[in-house]
């Protein structure tokens, strides 16, 4: 009788996986057709679906339409504890990709400021937590300032305007508005965010843990990859995202390390913290038992390569 895997390997005819902006593994990954050739000789079709944001990266594993999904670690937790069955498998980024923008005119200055003010945000991803830990630390609120719902780009896109007072953002938009725009990231605090991290669907790790295995190979081919051709790299961001250079270089240079890959403590030490200030803040319920739901969240048992 065939294992479980095997027989779980032969019942599976694709394989759906997000790319992202945010995510410049996975453009590698994408534009090299490293996953077609990895499935090839089973038969396994790869489906890519873009995600604009954490959010929406967890909506579509939420939903069963992508078993792979890019997102924020605080991203992935909030989502575990609000009963989304994912588990955080491979770490593809350590980023600096939110801060609190405004525009290049703005008397805005500091987190006080917001007081009272117009912010883009979008619920759901790093940028948003970023702001309600920013907010906490300032002894205020989302009750203190008009939170306006919006995707990421559309959030650039209404500061810009003057739609709104003040954004909280993410790369490459982000830069995108520092460079053509004169934009200003008025705080900044590196250490609160959170790292990029890859999920998978926990039934499907749960059915085919040899595929995960080899996806997560692939995903470290690509990481590899990337960080010995910096060119390709930024090549594959311009090309997804029709930016210039320069704002490829300010988000990829500046503010993104593809030096990681396994989550290990300083991952998870980051995530528990989000978590905790989010727990003080009221966004996520007293009663949650923030470092347990970390612990079922992460699944740091399948192996990596080690070549």
């Amino acid at each position: 009788m065939a294992p479980a895997g095997a027989r779980a390997t032969e019942a599976v005819s694709e394989i759906r996986v997000d790319w992202a902006t945010y995510n410049p593994v996975s453009l590698i990954l994408r534009q090299k057709g490293m996953l077609e050739k990895e499935f090839a000789k089973d038969g396994i079709h790869i489906v890519w679906v873009q995600s604009a944001g954490s959010n929406k990266a967890l909506e579509y594993l939420n939903a069963g339409s992508i078993d792979f999904g890019s997102t924020a670690g605080s991203a992935a937790l909030v989502a575990r504890i609000n009963g989304n069955p994912i588990k955080s498998i491979y770490v593809y980024s350590r980023p600096e990709w939110t801060a609190l923008v405004t525009t290049k005119d703005s008397k805005i200055a500091t987190v006080a400021d917001l007081k009272g003010k117009r912010v883009a945000v979008t619920r759901g991803t790093d940028p948003h937590i970023f702001l309600v830990r920013a907010l906490l630390g300032a002894g205020l609120s989302e009750k203190d300032i008009t939170p306006v719902l919006l995707q990421h780009a559309d959030g650039k896109t209404a500061l810009i305007r003057g739609d709104v007072d003040a954004w909280a953002g993410l790369d490459p938009m982000m830069a995108q508005a520092e460079i053509e725009d004169g934009a200003k990231l008025f705080f900044r605090k590196p250490d609160a965010n959170s790292w990029g991290i890859l999920n998978v669907r926990e039934q499907f790790l749960k059915e085919n843990p040899q595929i995960v295995q080899r996806v997560l190979a692939t995903y470290e081919e690509a990481r590899k990859y990337s960080l010995a051709n910096y060119d390709e790299l930024k090549k594959s961001l311009v090309t997804a995202t029709k930016l210039p250079d320069e704002v490829a270089d300010k988000q990829l240079k500046e503010r993104t390390d593809l030096s990681y890959s396994r989550i290990g403590a300083p991952q998870r030490d980051s995530i528990l913290a989000a978590g905790l200030a989010l727990q003080q803040a009221g966004v996520i319920d007293a009663k949650v038992d923030v470092k347990a739901s970390l612990d079922s969240l992460i699944d740091d048992g399948v192996p990596l390569p080690t070549n």
